[in-house]
C-alpha cells in the first residue's frame, strides 16, 4: 500500500467504535534505516478552538487490526486485554 493510499482514511477505534481522525490530518513516526511505519501521531486540539484542547494521541503501528478502502480500525487496548484474559 502505497502512503498516498492511506491519505483521507478515518482511523475508527474498535473498542469504542468511536471517530478518531483522518490520517491526512496526522503526522507519522518513520523508522531512519528501514523506512518501516511506526507510529501515527494524532494531532490534539479542540472543537474550533473552543473547549479544553486534547493531547496528541500516538498509535503504534500494531494497533492496526484492518485497514480498509475507507477506514483504518485500530485497538489501543490491545495489551489491557490480553493481559486480563490470562
Amino acid at each position: 500500500m502505497r502512503l498516498s493510499e492511506l491519505g483521507g482514511k478515518e482511523i475508527i477505534g474498535l473498542d469504542t467504535g468511536e471517530r478518531m481522525g483522518v490520517i491526512s490530518d496526522s503526522d507519522l513516526v518513520i523508522h531512519a534505516e528501514n523506512g518501516s511505519i511506526q507510529s501515527i501521531i494524532l494531532p490534539g486540539g479542540s472543537f474550533f478552538g473552543f473547549g479544553k484542547k486534547r493531547d496528541d494521541l500516538v498509535i503504534p503501528w500494531n494497533s492496526i487490526v484492518k485497514i480498509g478502502p475507507d477506514m483504518v480500525i485500530i485497538q489501543l487496548n490491545q495489551q489491557e486485554t490480553q493481559a486480563s484474559q490470562k
